[in-house]
C-alpha cells in the first residue's frame, strides 16, 4: 500500500490535453441524457474520469452506482438513484453483463444518466450484443493520450503531492524506459516512494534501479 497521501479523484486535477470536449460534455451531463461511453488504453484516465463524475454528482446530493468487474453480484440500484457508472465494461463476466444490461433497461424507464468506459469502441468489445449496443446509444468518446510534457507535468504534480523531489533525471528515466502509461508510471511512483522511505535515501536514478533490479531478482532460498 503506497505510504503517501491517496489520491483524489477530480476533475481539477485531470489534465485535459486534447480531451477537452469530453470534459465538457461530462461537466454538463444531466439525468435523461443519452448515456456517454468513453474508451481508451490502460493508463488512459477513464477510471479518473468517472470516479471525477462520481465524486461531482455526489457533492451536490444524488446517488451514485458503481459496477466494475470487482463489483459482486446481484448489482442493485442505489435508494433514489441519478447516475450509474459501469468501469472498464470489457472485464465484465456473462453475469455481469446480464446485470448490466438491466441496469441500462432500469436507467432508460427511470430517466438515470449512465457513463460507462472500456478499452475500444462498444462495437469492438467482446460483450452480449444487447449490452453492445445500449452502450453505443449515445455519444462515444475516445480519449486521446497525453503529449509528453503533458505526463511529465502530472507526474510532477502527483510527486508534489506525495512530498517526492522528483528530479528531471529521474523523470527523463521513467519516461525513456517505460511506456507512457499513467497507470503503470503512478504504480511506480508509489512503489519509489516506498522505496525510498524504507532505504532512508532520496529519491535518485541509482535509488530507482536498485528498485527495479530487487523486483527482478528471485527471492533467496530458505
Amino acid at each position: 500500500m503506497s505510504l503517501g497521501p491517496e489520491p483524489d479523484y477530480t476533475f481539477a486535477n485531470f489534465l485535459p490535453g486534447q480531451n477537452a470536449g469530453l470534459l465538457a460534455h461530462l461537466d454538463a451531463l444531466r439525468m435523461s441524457a443519452p448515456p456517454v461511453f468513453v474508451w481508451g488504453g490502460p493508463g488512459s484516465g477513464k477510471t479518473h474520469l468517472l470516479r471525477a463524475l462520481a465524486e461531482r454528482w455526489q457533492s451536490g446530493g444524488a446517488q451514485v452506482g458503481w459496477y466494475d468487474a470487482q463489483t459482486p453480484l446481484p448489482w442493485e440500484l442505489p435508494a433514489q438513484p441519478s447516475l450509474l457508472l459501469m468501469d472498464d465494461c470489457e472485464q465484465f463476466d456473462p453475469g455481469q453483463q446480464h446485470a448490466a444490461f438491466a441496469l441500462f433497461v432500469e436507467a432508460a424507464t427511470q430517466g438515470l444518466a449512465v457513463v460507462a468506459s472500456g478499452s475500444a469502441p462498444p462495437v469492438d468489445l467482446a460483450l452480449r450484443e444487447d449490452l453492445r449496443t445500449r452502450l453505443a446509444w449515445g455519444p462515444t468518446f475516445a480519449l486521446q493520450p497525453l503529449a509528453e510534457h503533458e505526463v511529465r507535468a502530472v507526474l510532477r504534480r502527483e510527486a508534489d503531492r506525495r512530498g517526492i523531489a522528483l528530479s528531471d533525471e529521474v523523470m527523463d528515466y521513467l519516461l525513456t524506459r517505460f511506456a507512457r502509461d499513467l497507470k503503470h508510471l503512478m504504480r511506480l511512483l508509489d512503489q519509489l516512494d516506498e522505496f525510498a522511505l524504507a532505504s532512508k535515501r532520496a529519491v535518485t536514478v541509482p535509488l530507482l534501479r536498485q528498485m527495479l533490479s530487487d523486483a527482478q531478482s528471485p527471492p533467496d532460498n530458505p
